[in-house]
This record gives structure tokens, C-alpha cells and sequence, in this order.
């Protein structure tokens, strides 16, 4: 019996395409952490799934109370369980397979091997992942960068490694993009809330002095960025989006301004110019053909005027996948899982 935990809206549109892939043909149990509650896509409530509740009085801190609950909680999820697959680099993953570690229960982590080497960026993401390399027994990559990361700290030794391509592009197949006069931006990661406002204010004037293109910013629930969506008097503001709606706004996109990893690959999918507010980023693989880096506000007004007539050349493939990353999976977790 494989589980498959997630707590948040990137973790279950990644394993979502997966789980239909699969369905059928291994037996598996679907357990929702409810890291996020307010933001997950309503596909979910298509699906047979189990819930595990965060006890927020666990701790003063969100981070310790989320591994808290799971350490506390899992044991009536597992009965029967030999392998708990987890995606990406949330503090659900790193709790999951750190239980199941405790338990001997042999770990897959899908989307494995992404690194800045840098604790703090993405904080606390990048200690999540690496976290989870040491304990994984199984690694599905992305990319043949991110096996290569996991190569060189030796993480072949002794578990599996495959590189799959990312099963986000799963949900992008057959689509096309179509017009291109909406900017899409997304703004919200923690290492962004200290200059938050700065970004906002460099947004609303963009939009301002750019009237042929309407800008779109789905706010964050999270207090951090929510307290200053007044700033944005010049951009069209709304509530999360499900996700099909979200691509429809990518697919209508000149280009994109946002510090979001998924939104990275799924704009290269599409070949829609992607500038990465982040300091660094752990996908590399597009940087400078599909993404281009804007380390502080200030950079970008002169990185937005030079990319929005640009146009990617449709002929390069897209770097982090090809939309049929669920397949490959599907056909090693057959030969694993009995």
C-alpha cells in the first residue's frame, strides 16, 4: 500500500495527475495534512481522502506545531503502508517522511534533488528537501540537474534515483496558450514579506504606465502580504484562484512577474517570459531563456521593459519536463511497489 500526503495547493496539483495515473493499477491511500486549508484547489473533493488536522496549540510556532501533529497524528493513517510518497519541500513533506522514517516505512519523494544551497532561500523549503534526500529511498527528479545535485551528495549510494520531468506539466498537456495581454503576478513567498510593500509599489506603477496590459494579482491570503493590497490601486486584485482558472490568466499572459517555483515551470511550458523575484532560485534549468532573475524591486522596471515584447523561441523545449512525467512514475512505482 503506497500513501501519498500533501498539505497544500502545489503539493496536490503535482500529485493530482499522479494519482489518476495510477488509480487502478497500485494501491494507495490519500492523506491530506491541511498545512493549507483555505487555498486548495476544490479538485480535491473529487477524490477519496483522509485528513489530518494541525493542532495549532502544539506550539506557538506554525512550523513546529505542523510537524507536532503529523508525528502524533500519522499512526492511524498507516496500517498496511510500505511506501508514503510526498512532493516538493513543504514542512508536510519533511514531517511525513521523517515519521515514516521513525516507522520504516521507505520513502518517495517526488520532484527530489532541487537545492540553492542556501537554508534561508527558500526558507524553510530548502532545509525541507535536503532534509528529505537523507531520508528518501526513492528520488524522482525533475531534471537531469536536479539528479545530478543529488549525485554529487552521494544519494545514489544507497537509494534510487530517476529523473521523470515535473508532473506539474502533466495538467498543462493539450493546452495552448492564447492571447498575450494580461501580466500575471504573483507575490507572496516570506522572503519577500520584508520588502513587500516595495514590490507592490514597483507593480502598480508598471501597471500605470503600461494601459495596453492588464495586470492580475491573485493576493496571498497570508496577513503578510494581504495587509497592503491597497498599494495595488492600479491592478486587477482578486481572491486565490483555482487552478484552472490561474492558467487561463498564464495562458493570456504577455509575461509574468512572480516568486513561485511552480508558476516558473508551468510559464516555461507555455513560453511565457518569467521574471523570478527571488534572490535565487532552484531552478536553473530556464534561467535566461525562460525566467530571468530580478533579485530586489528596484531591478524591476528596466527587466520588465526589456522582456515585454520578447518572445521565447517556440522550438526550445520546455527544460523541466514534457508533460508526461505521471506516466514514467507510474511504470517505477509498478516495479516497486508489489
Amino acid at each position: 500500500m503506497l500513501l501519498i500526503a500533501f498539505g497544500t495547493r502545489p503539493e496536490w496539483i503535482k500529485i493530482r495527475p499522479l494519482i489518476d495515473e495510477i488509480k487502478g493499477e497500485i494501491p494507495y491511500r490519500l492523506l491530506f495534512t491541511g498545512q493549507h486549508t483555505d487555498i486548495v484547489d476544490s479538485s480535491l473533493n473529487n477524490y477519496d481522502y483522509r485528513t489530518l488536522s494541525i493542532n495549532e496549540v502544539t506550539s506557538s510556532n506554525r512550523l513546529d506545531s505542523i510537524v507536532c501533529s503529523i508525528m502524533l497524528g500519522i499512526d492511524e493513517h498507516l496500517d498496511g503502508v510500505t511506501h508514503a510518497l510526498v512532493q516538493g519541500d513543504t514542512t508536510t513533506v519533511f514531517g511525513v517522511a521523517l515519521a515514516c522514517f521513525h516507522r520504516g516505512i521507505k520513502v518517495v519523494h517526488l520532484e527530489a534533488g532541487l537545492r540553492t544551497w542556501d537554508n534561508q532561500q527558500p526558507y524553510p523549503e530548502e532545509f525541507n528537501r535536503q532534509s528529505v534526500s537523507s531520508i528518501a529511498d526513492i528520488h524522482l527528479c525533475p531534471t537531469k540537474l536536479s539528479m545530478k545535485n543529488l549525485i554529487q551528495e552521494g544519494r545514489h549510494h544507497n537509494s534510487e534515483v530517476y529523473v521523470v520531468g515535473n508532473t506539474a506539466l502533466d495538467n498543462l498537456r493539450n493546452q495552448l496558450p492564447n492571447q498575450d495581454y494580461q501580466v500575471l503576478v504573483t507575490l507572496h513567498r516570506r522572503e519577500n514579506h520584508k520588502n513587500i510593500v516595495e514590490w507592490f509599489r514597483v507593480v502598480n506603477k508598471l501597471a500605470a504606465e503600461n494601459t495596453d496590459l492588464n495586470f492580475v494579482l491573485p493576493i496571498h491570503p497570508n496577513p503578510n502580504v494581504l495587509k497592503h493590497k491597497d498599494i495595488l490601486v492600479n491592478v486587477e486584485v482578486c481572491e486565490p484562484l483555482p487552478h484552472h482558472y490561474l492558467l487561463k490568466y498564464l495562458k493570456d499572459s504577455r509575461l509574468v512577474i512572480t516568486d513561485s517555483g511552480g508558476i516558473q515551470e508551468e510559464s516555461a511550458y507555455f513560453h511565457k517570459p518569467c521574471i523570478v523575484c527571488r534572490e535565487k532560485t532552484e531552478r536553473l534549468e530556464g534561467v535566461n531563456e525562460f525566467s530571468w532573475m530580478c533579485k530586489t524591486p528596484s531591478e524591476l522596471t528596466n527587466i520588465f521593459n526589456q522582456l515585454k515584447t520578447h518572445k521565447i523561441d517556440k522550438l526550445l523545449p520546455c527544460p523541466y519536463g514534457d508533460g508526461f512525467a505521471s506516466q514514467k512514475i507510474k511504470n517505477i512505482l509498478c516495479q516497486i511497489i508489489k
